[in-house]
């Protein structure tokens, strides 16, 4: 009771101190529960959607999966016969045919797409009884005809869309336009797909192409009749060659897909949390650190009075669960809040998520207390320690924590060792023969420099901070010296508050150095191997109608088609591969200049000729003139002769397998040749400028594809991964909120730790400005620290990832050094920032009380 009386004391003493340290703890609990709160209710969102649009039993062709798009661009279907087949069955109460598509764009008059921004499909079908289990019509009536359609009220809302206006579909089929009739309200939230239905001859002719089949059939059972043996039921009746799950086997294949995005998404934004909790650990450290050097003459007070060192240690430690626990439970309150401005983010993008699903489980709030209280026990732990060491007498003398010179060595030769052994495995990583192999070493390199870097930070504070004075510093005479001396005077805890600012900068760092690798790498070898003018590619395979307004675009010399088959081959060593083959024209060979390292690619684009990548022609031991069996999906197998073999050491169309289209129309039906992934165009000589605005205008009424020239596409890849590092410093601001948190923490107890010299210092002269301008500088050195360290080891991962970037064709290294350079001057400013505070503070002290204190 005395440990828990004392405990309180003292952390209600230090309320200003510990507000901070339960800052860092908040942020970190924070990120984490918002995490789960807003993963938790995606996962109630879909789940109530598949739960209420999932009928007793479906029945689908066998080879359907929900998140995959057929090679031809047609959803798998089925005869329209099997809805007459499965009435048949015990047990059904009722049975209809479905039509569903998410390879549809809908546009309305201008050509605007009504499809959401955000990555949710377009779905188009027909209108069920089904539907009625998650929707409900709230305006006009059901399509009855081939000129009428439904839309959902989310679309229509986000539009602008009324009765009457007229939307335009485009599906591999060929474009159809339809009025709006009816508007059809979700029961349930809608995550984000925009919905159209039509009539059911309608859907079927124009998504299917044939009036005489469905993609599904939905069978819901007679009463008292289970889900598993109306199954049954309608297997007994078909002919096994179809897919028929109940409406949970239903809603879990679906769930697949969406477990699979939310896992990166969740994984990706606790691995930042983490790392919060990692630069908080420092923040705390120091925090607990510092409070006890102040409290050497009481904690020997108490040793003289009889407590032990358990008691003292449990004291120190009673402190930090008090700190845990309430920075625990804010963290958990601001966690929900967090997760609604992620639902509303998203919602903006496109992906509407409602607050009445806003989840909220028993273990979310039990798991972020429990994680606050563990990581702030463990920081505080060594300064407990330390402080259970205390003896009476040398803590009465006022002789502070005892400083064991040996222990410093022995941390050094630690760090060397870590550091050493980090260095070693990122150059391991970067010597890798395989991306797979080095990946594993930069992984073990990245722990260990960190770690090492970390555990020598007191060693490095000494050398570097003595250079950044004497470069920023001396000018400023005796007040930058009396910065630079406070800086060094506790060189562990300078090391501790750098280190926080280290671990966040250096993956700033390494993130730029990658992504400015990729880009100088990707522009780099569009300027070497793609002699196209023109890329025309979209979100989905460009449909045919499309393919013809491009190759009648005038002012082109040639326009060349790229077509992706479902294919397996067999190559001379018996072994299969299922990776598929690339069906180009033979101008393919100019707008991609592929070198080879046998044959000629020109000739693999012959009569019953293919090329394959040389990593394959390695592997399986094949050679030019050696002969592959290729199974086409849907069409015949064939024996087509190597003629080129392409050198794997690119980045572009790595690893791909060509034949011509004529090759591919030989084998494959009709109806299983698949639209272009991609299409490429050459300008007619000196008509560059005409031929790409007449594509822009060819292309006009298809605005799901992008018209590019080299440039745009360059820019685009840029923006691209500017996009996703602007996205990953958002989330790295996190553990730099925390660093500087640290900062002013550190340079705040400080300044209490010091308030008798501060006071001699006012009395023989120093200004209140110079006393606030050296606490600033004091900071500003403390934090280049940090970032110095943090951009050079950065710096160094960044190179390594990109030796491994460069087995996959991606080969320049590009140092953004104008980020680098920003950033490290940044950190400046991050550290005066954070000593405005502690400066204002000190520079009000009363002289003659600081003078009296003890």
């Amino acid at each position: 009771m005395t440990v828990l009386k004392t405990s309180m004391r003292n952390f209600f003493a230090h309320k200003g101190r510990m507000a901070l340290s339960a800052v860092a703890v908040l942020l970190s609990v924070a990120f984490v529960c918002g995490t789960l709160v807003f993963t938790d209710t995606m996962n109630t969102t879909f789940d109530k959607l598949f739960a209420t649009t999932a009928s007793d039993v479906t029945v689908a062709p066998r080879t359907a999966k929900s998140d995959d798009t057929p090679q031809n661009g047609k959803p798998e279907s089925l005869p329209a016969s099997t809805v007459q087949q499965v009435t048949k069955a015990d047990g059904v109460k009722s049975a209809e045919g479905a039509v569903s598509s998410m390879n549809v764009t809908v546009v309305d008059r201008d050509n605007k797409n009504m499809g959401a921004s955000g990555g949710a499909p377009t779905i188009a079908g027909n209108w069920t009884r089904n539907d009625l289990r998650s929707m409900e019509i709230t305006s006009g009536h059901a399509p009855r005809g081939p000129t009428e359609l439904m839309v959902d009220a989310d679309t229509a809302e986000k539009h602008h869309l009324e009765l009457g206006d007229e939307l335009r579909t485009i599906s591999v089929t060929g474009d159809f336009t339809a009025k709006i009739v009816g508007i059809a309200t979700f029961k349930v939230t809608n995550p984000g797909a925009a919905v159209v239905y039509f009539d059911t001859p309608t859907a079927q002719r124009e998504l299917l192409g044939a009036t005489d089949r469905f993609t599904q059939v939905y069978v819901n059972a007679a009463t008292g009749v289970s889900d598993t043996q109306l199954k049954r039921n309608v297997a007994q009746t078909l002919d096994g060659t179809y897919k028929i799950q109940t409406a949970k086997e239903n809603a879990d294949e679906n769930r697949e897909g969406v477990d699979s995005f939310m896992g990166v998404i969740k994984y990706a934004m606790l691995g930042f949390a983490g790392i919060a909790f990692l630069v908080g650990i420092f923040l705390i450290i120091n925090t607990f650190s510092m409070l006890v050097a102040q409290r050497t003459r009481e904690i020997g007070l108490m040793r003289a009075v009889g407590s032990s060192r358990g008691q003292v240690n449990r004291s120190v430690l009673v402190e930090a669960t008090l700190l845990g626990v309430v920075g625990s439970i804010l963290g958990v309150g601001a966690g929900v809040g967090i997760a609604i401005g992620l639902m509303k983010l998203m919602s903006a993008a496109g992906m509407n998520l409602s607050t009445d699903d806003l989840t909220i489980k028993a273990t979310t709030p039990i798991a972020g207390v429990l994680l606050g209280v563990v990581v702030t026990v463990l920081a505080a732990y060594l300064p407990a320690r330390r402080a259970g060491k205390v003896s009476p007498m040398a803590a009465l003398r006022d002789a502070g924590t005892p400083a064991d010179g040996k222990a410093g060595l022995v941390r050094g030769l630690i760090g060397l060792v870590l550091t050493g052994a980090g260095g070693f495995a990122l150059y391991t990583a970067g010597t890798a023969d395989k991306a797979s192999e080095g990946s594993l070493m930069l992984a073990a390199g990245v722990v260990l420099t960190l770690i090492g870097f970390v555990v020598i930070g007191p060693l490095l504070a000494g050398g570097v901070v003595r250079v950044l004075s004497a470069v920023l510093l001396r000018g400023f005479g005796p007040v930058g010296r009396m910065a630079e001396r406070n800086a060094l005077r506790n060189p562990r805890r300078t090391g501790a508050t750098g280190a926080a600012l280290m671990i966040g900068l250096a993956l700033v760092a390494c993130l730029s150095v990658v992504g400015s690798s990729m880009v100088a790498s990707a522009t780099s070898e569009l300027d070497k191997s793609v002699g196209a003018d023109f890329i025309v590619q979209g979100n989905q395979r460009i449909v045919p109608q499309a393919e013809k307004a491009m190759q009648d675009s005038p002012g082109l010399a040639h326009v060349t088609r790229y077509k992706e088959l479902l294919a397996t081959l067999t190559s001379p060593d018996g072994k299969k591969d299922d990776s598929g083959v690339t069906a180009a024209d033979p101008t393919y060979a100019q707008d991609l200049r592929r070198v080879t390292t046998a044959g000629t690619l020109t000739a693999a684009y012959g009569k019953d000729a293919m090329s394959v990548g040389s990593d394959y022609a390695k592997a399986h031991g094949v050679h030019v003139g050696d002969t592959i069996d290729v199974a086409f999906k849907g069409g015949e197998t064939a024996k087509l002769k190597v003629a080129a073999i392409t050198d794997d050491d690119s980045a572009l169309d790595q690893g791909a397998r060509y034949i011509s289209i004529e090759t591919m129309r030989k084998y494959v039906p009709a109806d299983q040749i698949p639209p272009n992934t991609i299409m490429f165009a050459k300008a007619e000589a000196g008509q560059s400028e005409q031929a790409y605005a007449a594509l822009k205008k060819s292309l006009h009424d298809y605005p799901q594809y992008q018209v590019r020239d080299q440039t745009d596409y360059k820019q685009e890849l840029k923006d691209q991964i500017g996009q996703l590092l602007n996205m990953v410093y958002g989330l790295l601001a996190l553990a730099i909120i925390v660093a500087v948190l640290g900062v002013v923490n550190t340079l705040a107890l400080s300044v209490v730790e010091r308030t008798r010299e501060i006071g001699l210092m006012r009395a023989i002269g120093l200004s209140r400005r110079q006393l606030r301008r050296m606490i600033r500088m004091e900071s500003v050195v403390i934090a280049l620290f940090g970032a110095l360290l943090g951009l050079g080891l950065g710096m160094g991962w960044g190179a390594t990832a990109q030796k491994l970037l460069a087995l996959e064709g991606l080969k320049v290294l590009e140092i953004p050094w104008p980020t680098i350079i920003a950033v490290f001057v940044g950190s400046a400013f991050v550290g005066l920032l954070a000593a405005l505070i502690p400066a204002f503070r000190a520079g009000r002290m009363n002289v003659l009380n600081a003078i009296a204190t003890d």
